[in-house]
């Protein structure tokens, strides 16, 4: 989307964990975006220990009806089986400000953005890798948010990665009370299996 953090820039390696297997993670960063705040709160290792608990926490509830709703017309054990891909992208207010007003035409920066990947089934069903989307966070927002929030800025940014995560598979908190209390109930239990607390209280 802009720069690339030399560091970080299409850093891939096999990772595995129990169902799920996140083959790609591709962290890149706008170049405000200094290393100093890479290393701090985006190291490679615990983006990926996060995206996998959330892998691993909807695998675990497909057998037992779980649907994701943009791969619902993919059979669970197919979804199951291929390696997901998600490209994470850090800027700060200003580029996170016109992308949402872009995305949401909303004129404002917001913590996380979502993008699905989009991709008609049939094709998702060809290729060997799925990709999940892209997540684009913006890191002076979620300082500020925790701060006013009385959090630590690394458990905020683990919660709204699990967010944006879930958005990425269909679920939205936006269309109801119903979505809003099932995703609320997922965030926390995956954040939990994470040994952080609900950030809802």
């Amino acid at each position: 989307m802009s720069q690339s953090n030399d560091d970080q820039d299409h850093v891939n390696d096999d990772m595995t964990n129990n169902d799920a297997d996140l083959v790609a993670l591709d962290i890149n960063a706008t170049e405000s975006i200094d290393d100093e705040i890479l290393d701090t709160f985006y190291q490679r290792d615990n983006l990926v220990r996060i995206i996998m608990a959330t892998l691993d926490y909807v695998n675990e509830r497909m057998p037992q009806g779980l649907t994701l709703p943009y791969f619902e017309d993919i059979e669970p054990e197919r979804w199951q089986s291929k390696t997901k891909a998600l490209d994470i992208y850090i800027t700060d207010e200003i580029e996170g400000q016109a992308l949402n007003l872009e995305a949401r035409d909303k004129d404002y920066a917001t913590n996380i953005l979502s993008y699905p990947s989009d991709l008609p089934i049939a094709i998702i069903e060809l290729m060997p890798t799925l990709p999940l989307g892209e997540l684009v966070i913006c890191h002076d927002v979620m300082v500020r948010e925790a701060e006013e929030q009385n959090k630590a800025v690394d458990q905020h940014i683990s919660h709204l990665l699990i967010h944006g995560a879930l958005h990425l598979l269909g679920f939205d908190h936006e269309l109801g009370q119903a979505e809003q209390d099932e995703m609320e109930r997922f965030e926390i239990d995956i954040l939990a299996n994470l040994d952080l607390p609900n950030p809802y209280v």
